[in-house]
């Protein structure tokens, strides 16, 4: 998979030469992979809540039945998988953070390039500062929640494949092959669809928002003439 990730970078730097190029495609393959990390930590960690459970039950079912040094292990294997995915959810938080910085940086020079072509519009100014700021904010949860979840999900999958097996008849619906799996999948893209046409007028309304925000100030700068 890295070797993968190395080509894709140095075709896409060599073929597209850009000047952000290092932050947009390198940046974006780091950001990517250390997603993908940490949902594999997560796996890891759900594993170990069976197994740790387990040993949990069969010790109150049959005392003696577990050592303490295999239950030290135990805690020993999961301080060694949270020690990695705080330190990478530290460095994540980190590295986005700067990501989103030069993100804006990029975008706020394009726009001061064509400054002479967009200074005359009401309030540009305060636009370029202030829908920079907002579109890197909002990228910066939403982008890296996408693709955490779009990855969460591919990586339980299989989980929820060989937890189906259990799972022969569904409430309602009846008798259902590898049923998990198809809840899984059919209450993602439901709950995405909702979400989606709950919210598809809201770029429009918060755009007229502005439009009155601006019209509001600039009352109020004629005010103080």
């Amino acid at each position: 998979m890295l070797t993968c990730y190395a080509a894709f970078v140095a075709a896409w730097m060599i073929l597209s030469p850009h000047k952000w190029g290092r932050w947009s495609v390198l940046g974006s393959s780091i950001i990517v992979f250390i997603t993908w990390f940490q949902v594999q930590l997560d796996v890891m960690i759900n594993e170990w809540f069976g197994v740790f459970y387990d040993s949990i039950q069969k010790a109150l079912a049959a005392p003696n039945s577990i050592t303490a040094e295999s239950y030290y292990l135990q805690l020993l294997t999961f301080g060694k998988i949270a020690l990695v995915a705080v330190t990478l959810a530290v460095f994540t938080r980190f590295f986005v953070s700067h990501f989103v910085f030069r993100w804006r940086t990029a975008i706020n020079n394009h726009y001061m390039s064509l400054w002479t072509r967009v200074r005359h519009i009401e309030g540009a100014s305060q636009r370029v500062q202030e829908d920079t700021m907002r579109f890197a904010s909002i990228m910066e949860g939403l982008g890296v929640s996408l693709i955490d979840s779009v990855m969460t999900l591919i990586a339980f999958l299989p989980i929820l494949w060989g937890l189906s097996v259990h799972v022969k008849e569904l409430p309602i619906i009846g008798e259902v092959s590898q049923a998990l799996v198809f809840v899984a999948i059919i209450w993602s893209v439901f709950g995405t669809a909702l979400l989606a046409l709950a919210g598809i007028k809201l770029p429009g309304l918060e755009f007229k928002n502005q439009r009155v925000e601006a019209a509001y100030r600039k009352e109020l700068v004629y005010g103080e003439d």
